[in-house]
């Protein structure tokens, strides 16, 4: 599968109803992938439902770090931190899917994961991120040293429109992004910007 554009990752609303709505403007404006990521309290139900409506447009739905979840709302793929469980354990239960791995600031890193069976990697956060304001600092040339890995390399952590071509010329193939593309007072019109990045 191609990867390259946007790669929405959804955020922390409480509720349900709020959390659909914008990610379906989000689908509307165009994303590449979906990841649905809600820390210590992701829904079956909410994330078939997810599910469903980016197969209706079909856009990649990933589940971040829970691998059961993923499997039991058939999600395109899983996505998986450094304590979420080995690479290779999660391959042999997604053949055939996309598998993620975060990488944060380490080549080494990346390359045990794409060993392994990863199918892309993220490294990041690549900019001060208000999500994870403690998280390591990825430097942009590693991008280009990435490159040799051979598989799409995911940015993440603090991107917005303004800091977006700085990644791109870099050598990111998707941009994951939650706060600039969700807190937008139109989050379709956000996401068809971001997409344009990609047609420049």
């Amino acid at each position: 599968m191609k990867m390259r554009g946007l790669y929405a990752i959804t955020p922390e609303f409480e509720d349900t109803g709020t959390l659909l709505r914008s990610v379906a403007q989000a689908l509307e404006g165009g994303i590449a992938m979906l990841q649905y990521r809600r820390k210590d309290r992701q829904h079956v139900d909410e994330a078939k439902t997810l599910a469903r409506m980016c197969r209706d447009c079909a856009v990649p739905f990933i589940v971040n770090d829970n691998v059961r979840i993923a499997l039991d709302c058939c999600a395109d793929g899983v996505h998986l931190g450094r304590d979420d469980g080995e690479i290779s354990a999660a391959r042999a239960n997604f053949a055939g899917k996309l598998l993620g791995a975060s990488c944060y600031d380490s080549l080494p890193a990346a390359r045990t994961a794409v060993a392994a069976g990863a199918d892309y990697v993220a490294f990041g956060s690549v900019f001060p991120s208000s999500t994870k304001p403690a998280a390591m600092r990825a430097p942009l040339g590693l991008f280009g040293e990435a490159r040799s890995l051979g598989v799409p390399l995911v940015a993440i952590g603090g991107i917005t429109l303004h800091n977006a071509p700085q990644l791109l010329a870099a050598g990111a193939d998707c941009l994951a992004v939650i706060s600039d593309l969700f807190d937008a007072p139109d989050i379709a019109a956000r996401a068809r910007a971001y997409g344009m990045l990609f047609k420049s």
